[in-house]
């Protein structure tokens, strides 16, 4: 995890029962998309394809992947037979690697390597399953989609959903990903809303779209709610207080309230994958080098970083990040062999002497990160707690929790304290420590 808001300046247990958050006027505004919808770049397939499966290989079961097995496109690729977690192949060929692969967060994978053959071979399973869609199907298999559409939420009877918000604003500064993809994809995005009530039942669909972007969605399938493009308005958050007409009380979920949230590409890429009888496999990413030059990027989930930055014909320095995401809220990774997952929005890359500058220094409580919390936490006594690794009090008295994580506070610290990350960090370690809390009972 990294601090990255000063360049983003320099370019442009148990729990508080209050309400999750009050919503504040909006600080940062976000990108939009030119008046002329740009083209984007394409990235040919690699020779060689990173797949990342949410799982370590030790997981006690026996392996169903073996170095040396082939693979085909479209293919469903799991550790074992028991495994929940899974990936799917975007090419045809054969498994080089499979080895652990660390994540953001303390998120752990399985790294799979795939060298690619020269001719694609198609796997059938998900023509077959177009024949007969069904819900526990779509769970078993278009989890990996472009987007990552969690299935997996409609399938709990004691929390029905009663409403999917189909979110069309992008999650950081600089990104236009999602707005390309309402406008770019609208045809796949029509069909995608039919297959998706088809699927999970639901049949009220509300697509969050940035405010200027509202008009020509009346056959859609869906009704449409315009939001204000100030950050962090178009956070999960924040839309679902809009749709539930009331604020989210700490220690409830979307779910809770009858709700569902897909990306807007995830349900362009159902779409898209009905339409043709097999996966898509094509991830948009907005790729922003060290110059502030922004690309819209098409390529295969599974390409390295590296071949992108080919692409660009750029290099990197020591000490040079890639930073996942955006600048508030991205991560960096240490590797440009990184891949592009379902999940990937954007690429970020910083030149090390543009690298924001972190402080040890403390708090001098002067208040800025309290007035721009949308959840109006208590930041100044938070960190505190946090800087101490006092995590269990922090979220105790000082609502760790209601945190949603936009980065704010980072990047109006005058002391340049690391909060986001600190908050990260705490959630991350309470949350191993529940889990192993639970494994022992």
């Amino acid at each position: 995890m990294v601090l990255q808001c000063q360049a983003a300046k320099e370019k442009g247990t148990h729990m508080m029962k209050r309400s999750f958050f009050s919503v504040t006027a909006p600080r940062l505004q976000v990108d939009s998309l030119p008046g002329v919808l740009p083209d984007s770049v394409r990235i040919e397939t690699p020779r060689q394809i990173m797949l990342l499966i949410e799982e370590t290989a030790d997981n006690g079961n026996a392996m169903m992947l073996r170095k040396g097995d082939p693979v085909k496109t479209g293919q469903k690729i799991s550790l074992s037979t028991d495994s929940k977690a899974y990936a799917i192949s975007t090419v045809t060929g054969t498994i080089t690697h499979i080895e652990p692969f660390p994540g953001e967060s303390g998120k752990q994978f399985t790294a799979v390597s795939v060298a690619v053959s020269k001719e694609a071979d198609p796997d059938e399973s998900f023509a077959t399953y177009c024949d007969s869609p069904s819900l526990e199907g779509a769970v078993n298999l278009l989890g990996c989609l472009p987007g990552s559409p969690a299935f997996e939420i409609f399938m709990d009877a004691d929390k029905p959903i009663k409403t999917i918000v189909i979110n069309a604003m992008d999650q950081d500064l600089f990104i236009i990903t999602a707005q390309y993809a309402l406008t770019a994809f609208y045809h796949n995005l029509t069909q995608g809303i039919q297959h998706l009530k088809t699927i999970t039942g639901v049949e009220k669909v509300v697509i969050a779209a940035p405010q200027d972007a509202i008009q020509g969605y009346g056959d859609i399938g869906a009704s449409v709610m315009g939001i204000d493009k100030g950050y962090p308005e178009g956070l999960p958050h924040l839309i679902a207080q809009r749709v539930a007409g009331h604020e989210i009380p700490v220690g409830k979920d979307f779910q809770d309230f009858g709700m569902a949230f897909l990306g807007v590409e995830a349900v362009a890429s159902l779409g898209r994958s009905f339409q043709n009888k097999k996966p898509a496999r094509t991830k948009m990413v907005t790729f922003m080098d060290k110059n502030g030059n922004r690309s819209l990027v098409s390529t295969i989930v599974g390409t390295p970083i590296r071949d992108i930055l080919k692409r660009f014909d750029l290099g990197l320095n020591d000490q040079d990040r890639i930073i996942i995401g955006g600048p508030l809220n991205g991560y960096s990774t240490y590797t440009d062999a990184f891949p592009i997952r379902p999940d990937t929005d954007a690429i970020l890359l910083q030149d090390k002497d543009d690298v924001a500058f972190v402080s040890d220094y403390p708090c001098i409580n002067c208040g800025d990160c309290v007035r721009v919390c949308p959840a109006r936490v208590p930041v100044n006594m938070l960190i505190r707690f946090l800087e101490a690794g006092q995590y269990e009090e922090a979220a105790e008295n000082y609502d760790l929790y209601s945190c949603l994580e936009c980065g704010l506070c980072s990047y109006v610290c005058v002391a340049r304290i690391p909060i986001f990350q600190s908050i990260k960090l705490a959630k991350y370690e309470l949350g191993r420590a529940a889990t192993g809390e639970a494994a022992d009972e």
